[in-house]
């Protein structure tokens, strides 16, 4: 039975803040640190103090508050080993297989590189989430700025493996665009025309388009189904190696 109580906020531009406390030990974690202010001010909304700071990869807008929390809460930062001299504050390195406990929460590491050369995602599977940093977005996934297509592909397959109702939550509000861009590539979708709409109603109300559920990704996600034989025929690479056709879903979305 989930026990996280979870908070999600903006924060820069298009970045989310997301708190996860659990009420029975009074841990409070940060997903990234992307703003003080934000997330001091969701902290003092709910009477909370930060225990945590869990950290996906090393870019400015992931890490540019770890200091200062860290300075007026004594927050541990945990963080990725491959990227440990990039991380401020870093004081737990931890990759792919490992798992560590926060409260009563068990927290799952898993390597998804591509984005950075280190990123991870954290899995909380008994209580359904997965905070995937910019690795992977709601219809999207992040751009390759230090890894490649293999690498990038290996990693969305390992967070597609998770169950369909853990609820996914990303880095960065890029869904509507990502909504376009996905309907250009894989028009005959029914699932995916399904959650455009509900996207573009979220957006119109000023909601948040996360999280969402990793089955709705599944299913709509083009950069998750890179190995579909409909989605393959639609972009004239049927039966190409889905490296290949992430690749080249990637290359598209880069110049959209």
């Amino acid at each position: 039975m989930p026990r996280a109580i979870v908070r999600q906020f903006s924060c820069r531009s298009d970045n989310f803040g997301v708190l996860v406390h659990d009420p029975s030990s009074e841990a409070t974690i940060s997903i990234d640190a992307p703003e003080e202010g934000p997330i001091r001010a969701a902290l003092e909304r709910e009477g909370w103090t930060l225990t945590h700071i869990l950290t996906t990869h090393h870019h400015g807008d992931h890490v540019e508050a770890n200091l200062a929390l860290k300075a007026a809460f004594g927050a541990q930062i945990i963080g990725p080993a491959g990227e440990r001299d990039k991380i401020p504050g870093l004081d737990c390195a931890v990759a792919g297989g490992d798992r560590f406990e926060v409260g009563a929460f068990a927290v799952e590491v898993i390597d998804t590189p591509g984005h950075t050369l280190g990123e991870i995602s954290f899995h909380l599977p008994e209580e359904k989430l997965l905070f995937a940093g910019d690795a992977l977005f709601s219809l999207g996934c992040g751009r390759l700025f230090e890894g490649d297509a293999a690498m990038m592909w290996a990693s969305l397959q390992r967070l597609r493996a998770l169950p369909d109702d853990t609820m996914l939550h990303c880095g960065h509000e890029y869904t509507a665009t990502n909504a376009r861009f996905s309907v250009d590539v894989d028009p005959g979708n029914p699932a995916l025309r399904n959650r455009v709409e509900e996207v573009e109603r979220l957006r119109v109300a000023g909601r948040s388009t996360l999280p969402v559920a990793l089955g709705t990704e599944k299913l709509t996600n083009p950069f998750l189904r890179a190995d579909n034989p409909e989605l393959q025929r639609e972009l004239g690479m049927a039966e190409a190696d889905p490296v290949a056709v992430f690749a080249a879903l990637r290359e598209k979305r880069n110049r959209y």
